[in-house]
């Protein structure tokens, strides 16, 4: 299934945490949080402005991304968890 979000919606998939630490104890299901960090997978056209002009996304595909702890709307499509937010619940691209 295709999902194409709309204006300046962003579809991003949650990246997993790491499920040990650096000393090497494994951190159990019940004591993480869901991560705040995703995977962005598609992008809006973006938000018009008064005058009718598109202002495009800062975030693209593929960008990593850090996004507010309750923000957006879990969807499942073809058996995959996603979120859909606006752009402005995230709050930073994560640079490689």
């Amino acid at each position: 299934m295709k999902f194409r979000p709309l204006h300046d919606r962003v579809m991003l998939r949650r990246v997993e945490p790491e499920t040990k630490t650096k000393g090497g104890i494994i951190i159990p299901d019940s004591a993480t949080e869901k991560p705040m960090e995703g995977e962005v997978i598609a992008v809006g056209s973006g938000m018009r402005d008064d005058s009718g002009k598109v202002i495009p996304l800062d975030v693209k595909a593929g960008d990593r991304v850090l996004f507010s702890k309750w923000s957006g709307t879990e969807i499942t499509m073809d058996g995959e968890e996603y979120l859909v937010m606006k752009e402005s619940d995230i709050m930073g691209v994560i640079a490689a």
